[in-house]
């Protein structure tokens, strides 16, 4: 949902998961006096942090300084610059990439339950879940896990 009065480029960038957080740190001359550098562009900012250490020969601490990083950011950024291109500049989502509690072990056992109790609901599942393995997990997560294992893989028919 866009906030009230809030410039686009800004609603773009925050839904691109590209606003820089501190574009206040970013101090480089070129930033301040062009038109088209941004310093809220947090992607724009890394890439010509890394430009002007590798085209323009500047040194490594003084650049990434003047674009309100620190080294080992900058080396984070030439990485990621060279292994995936742009793309990779954009920051990853937050949190858990996958249900971690969920594991193979856990979900075999909710299947387990539901085949010899059918009428059992995600909520007592859960339940079950954290008495067996000491975890608790939402009713909705074990239900979204249960589908994924339902699914065929890859490369099946559906």
């Amino acid at each position: 949902m866009a906030r009230r009065g809030e410039d686009p480029k800004v609603e773009a960038l925050r839904a691109e998961r590209s606003l820089n957080p501190r574009p206040e740190a970013v101090r480089d001359e070129a930033f301040r006096e062009s038109a088209f550098l941004d310093a809220r562009d947090l992607v724009q900012v890394k890439y010509e942090m890394v430009r002007r250490v590798r085209l323009e020969g500047e040194a490594v601490s003084g650049t990434a300084r003047a674009f309100g990083f620190s080294r080992p950011s900058f080396y984070q950024a030439q990485a990621a610059l060279e292994a995936g291109g742009l793309p990779a500049l954009v920051p990853a989502r937050p949190g858990p990439r996958r249900a971690h509690k969920l594991t193979e072990e856990v979900v075999a056992f909710a299947r387990e339950r539901l085949e010899s109790d059918p009428s059992l609901r995600s909520a007592a599942l859960a339940g079950q879940i954290a008495e067996r393995f000491g975890v608790r997990v939402h009713p909705r997560s074990v239900e979204r896990a249960l589908q994924r294992a339902a699914r065929p893989k890859s490369g099946g028919e559906r």
